[in-house]
């Protein structure tokens, strides 16, 4: 099947098509968890609202830090499948398992002892800070199970298997849509929990998930194998996997850092212009969920055929997935540009006075979405080439040195306001996208040794 397929041949956009639609679902289902969780919680009160949007925040963080991580697992082992070396592929699949118990274990302790000061910090009343640390609390410890879930994921997805991890995905989903009501509630014989009911929702759901990836990993049933037989503690790999890694995980955690700086930016111009922005951020997420996705699979399929020496071939796939990637922004731009009150309204909120803002919000961003379409796809691809310090370096540079600036800056000398601040989001993305289109065409990332 797909999962056994030689990704290094073959035709380029057929490859890109099967390795990518079910990351793009993936992603999706995902997104869904916070979602369904503010869907429930909304009903308990705004204080559990607040509590559990705060909290959101600080797990972010943490899963940034994660998904950093495992780009090194990814382009390690992408590319020595590539290659064709199936032994040293597993054996750094073994050796992302110790990396994930002692950093899974480390959050969690971390989350535990430091939740309340860490929430106390956004300056939220006591009530939602008491209510926010018991959530945050069971949400670290979850994060253990969560880190292992998807560390299968990068392993899976390294050797060209997307279809498991969205199996998975989708069943660990089912259990949290379905369980997630009865102990935010106390429904039937469980008891009523409050939002500390949708925290262990969570992390039971993302153990059942850790739980059967791991079993398919460890039987057989994929192309790479978990397994304590012939297993070592190999420092030298750990080392390599980190320092991939670890850039990578930087410029994850301070795009969540930029998001809280947006926001505080935001919160001058009053309630409806941070509730546009809060909405903005949601459809900007709907937006790049299909892009992430194909990012992803073009970053396994650089890794590979880099293992593989088709330079040549990891170029066209590049290239391949910018310009599908600019089609599907083109469209959602279209939609925003002809349509964007009705699509605030449906997907949430019809209120008279947000409605304006929101969709020029919305209207002003689907100018940034042409360039994020070159952004996503070729900070994803060099990343897996396992050349990170330029992603992390142009990421630093666009929120640093004009996005956050110029969110300062635009509003007063043009006196645009809020909107202001957009713009300078803007101007920020598309000369991030420039930066990647000329690092990527001068093919450094190709003789990255990793």
């Amino acid at each position: 099947g797909a999962a056994f397929r030689d990704w290094t041949k073959g035709s380029i956009s057929r490859n890109l098509l099967l390795l990518s639609w079910p990351m793009v679902v993936n992603y999706t289902i995902n997104m869904l968890g916070p979602i369904i969780d503010m869907v429930w919680v909304g009903r308990l009160g705004p204080a559990d609202v607040a509590a559990v949007g705060i909290s959101g925040l600080a797990v972010n963080l943490v899963n940034s830090l994660q998904m950093g991580l495992f780009t090194g697992t990814r382009a390690i082992a992408a590319r020595l499948v590539g290659a064709g070396d199936y032994e040293k592929a597993n054996h750094v699949a073994n050796q992302a398992v110790i990396v994930s118990a002692a950093f899974s274990i480390l959050m969690a302790l971390l989350g535990i002892f430091f939740a309340a000061p860490m929430l106390a910090l956004t300056g939220a009343s006591p009530e939602v800070v008491a209510l926010g640390t018991a959530y945050n609390r069971i949400e670290f410890i979850g994060s253990i199970t969560m880190t292992f879930r998807v560390m299968n994921d990068a392993i899976m997805q390294a050797s060209g298997d997307s279809v498991t991890p969205m199996k998975i995905g989708i069943i660990f989903r089912v259990i949290h849509i379905g369980l997630s009501p009865f102990l935010i509630f106390g429904w039937a014989f469980f008891p009523s929990l409050g939002v500390v009911g949708a925290a262990a929702t969570g992390g039971f759901s993302q153990g059942v998930g850790a739980s059967l990836g791991i079993w398919m990993l460890s039987t057989g049933r994929t192309r790479l194998r978990l397994s304590l037989r012939k297993f070592r503690f190999d420092l030298d790999m750990i080392w390599r996997m980190v320092k991939i890694g670890i850039p990578a995980s930087i410029m994850g955690t301070q795009r969540g850092i930029s998001q809280f700086v947006l926001m505080w930016s935001m919160s001058p111009y009053g309630t409806l212009a941070v509730a546009a922005q809060s909405l903005q951020q949601r459809v900007d997420m709907l937006v790049m969920n299909p892009l992430m996705g194909m990012g992803q699979a073009s970053g396994v399929l650089v890794g590979q055929n880099l293992g593989a020496h088709e330079i040549e071939r990891a170029r066209k796939t590049v290239w391949m997935a910018t310009l599908w990637a600019s089609i599907i922004t083109c469209c959602c731009a279209l939609a925003v540009l002809f349509y964007g009150e009705g699509i605030i309204s449906a997907l949430f909120s019809a209120d008279p006075d947000l409605m304006p803002i929101s969709a020029t919000f919305l209207r002003i961003s689907a100018v940034s979405w042409l360039a994020m379409g070159f952004t996503s796809i070729l900070q994803q691809s060099i990343s897996g080439a396992g050349d990170t310090i330029i992603p992390m370096l142009v990421s630093f540079g666009t929120i640093w040195l004009f996005q956050l600036p110029l969110a300062f800056i635009i509003p007063k000398v043009t006196g645009l306001g809020e909107y202001g601040v957009r713009w300078g989001m803007v101007v920020a993305t598309v000369v991030g996208a420039a930066a990647y289109v000329l690092y990527f065409s001068k093919g450094r990332w190709a003789n990255k040794k990793v």
